[in-house]
């Protein structure tokens, strides 16, 4: 679920008329912009905060819930407390034992200090596994209420649900903006750089956005080569933009489950019988797995996508399902000739200058074409 960009990331400026490939100074970074005028980018799409996706539309804000937050919830509080309990103790022992106590001694150390230490690593384990579902439970009924960012590729334009805002804003897809934010400061510890991504767009003197952070300019555009990519035909599906592992089989649902966990374990023999990995890396495979609970992780992902499925519908406002339902293929929206015939020029571009990077492409052709009508 995305998270707003932390205050100390300065916004755009999108009441003045921006392009791709624009920069924007600041004292201590800048913001590069993607759009408008949606561009291609040679980048691999890469879309974790995609939830939905189909023929029609893509909802953008909110992803799939993952394995790995179970594996966090459960595991994280299991491991911590049978390190405490069965791991501490030897250790301590086998300290004792090198600085020259005697056995009997050291033993009669461990099973007190076991005695006496597992009561705290179960108190602690539990606690911590409380918290953990707690959490979990606040982010899961606030991803109920959330009205997700929908991109409608057949009418080619963008829905977004402003906060505390009673009906759906309907903006162009060729006019949307989307920008990367780059920020580093000192601290004591070091350098510290800040990335944040966002699209948005203004309407008066209001900016409606949706943000958040990330690690890196090349991910964040990956995150917008993702939607470009759907908007434009180029992906059709989810696991073109979060399987990069390729653990889904043609047959499965486009979610992680139990599926990824059996697609996992198949392709570790795998690669153990063609000699690509070894017996050592599959057993911490094995033991990973076993101390973050097998696969109820996987499980509990499962019934946690089913719940979503069941209750997200019902907080759509009608007329964004109406904006959503399909329409005769006549009727689909056409790309804009100026859009077709600039990324044409940004790819070609790009192949006599592969290493060049793709912002400052943009910036070269948006000069090579001066008289095209510019989009606030």
């Amino acid at each position: 679920m995305l998270t707003k960009i932390k205050s100390t990331l300065p916004g755009p400026h999108l009441e003045q008329s921006r392009k791709a490939g624009d920069v924007e100074p600041f004292p201590s970074g800048r913001i590069t912009y993607l759009a408008p005028l949606p561009l291609p980018t040679p980048l691999p799409p890469h879309g974790p905060h995609i939830g939905e996706l189909n023929d029609v539309y893509m909802d953008f804000g909110l992803g799939s819930p993952q394995i790995f937050s179970w594996q966090v919830i459960l595991g994280g509080p299991f491991t911590g407390a049978f390190m405490i309990a069965f791991i501490f103790p030897p250790m301590i022992g086998c300290l004792g034992l090198m600085f020259g106590y005697d056995l009997a001694y050291t033993w009669e150390f461990v099973v007190d200090f076991f005695f006496a230490i597992s009561e705290y690593a179960i108190l602690g384990g539990v606690s911590s596994l409380l918290i953990g579902l707690g959490v979990w439970h606040h982010n899961h009924k606030k991803r109920l209420k959330i009205i997700p960012t929908r991109f409608n590729r057949q009418r080619r334009e963008v829905c977004f649900m402003p906060e505390d805002a009673i009906e759906p804003v309907f903006v162009p897809w060729e006019s949307l903006s989307a920008w990367v934010i780059e920020a580093q400061g000192a601290t004591q510890y070091g350098i510290h750089r800040q990335y944040g991504m966002g699209i948005g767009f203004q309407h008066g003197e209001t900016l409606t956005s949706v943000e958040f952070p990330c690690f890196g300019l090349s991910l964040a555009i990956s995150h917008w080569e993702a939607i470009r990519g759907y908007m434009e035909y180029e992906i059709h599906d989810l696991k073109a933009i979060q399987d990069p592992l390729d653990l889904q089989a043609p047959d499965d649902p486009p979610h992680e489950g139990l599926h990824t966990f059996r697609n996992a374990r198949a392709r570790m023999h795998q690669q153990i019988r063609d000699g690509q990995r070894g017996r050592v890396s599959g057993f911490f495979w094995y033991l990973y797995h076993v101390m973050t609970l097998w696969t109820i992780p996987n499980h509990l992902t499962e019934w946690e996508v089913r719940r979503l499925q069941k209750m997200a519908p019902h907080a759509l406002p009608e007329v964004m399902r109406q904006w959503s339902e399909p329409l005769p293929k006549e009727q689909w929206a056409k790309p804009s000739e100026e859009l077709l015939r600039l990324s044409v020029q940004v790819r070609q571009l790009h192949k006599r200058q592969p290493r060049r990077p793709i912002t400052e492409i943009f910036a070269e052709v948006q000069r090579l074409n001066p008289t095209d009508k510019r989009r606030a």
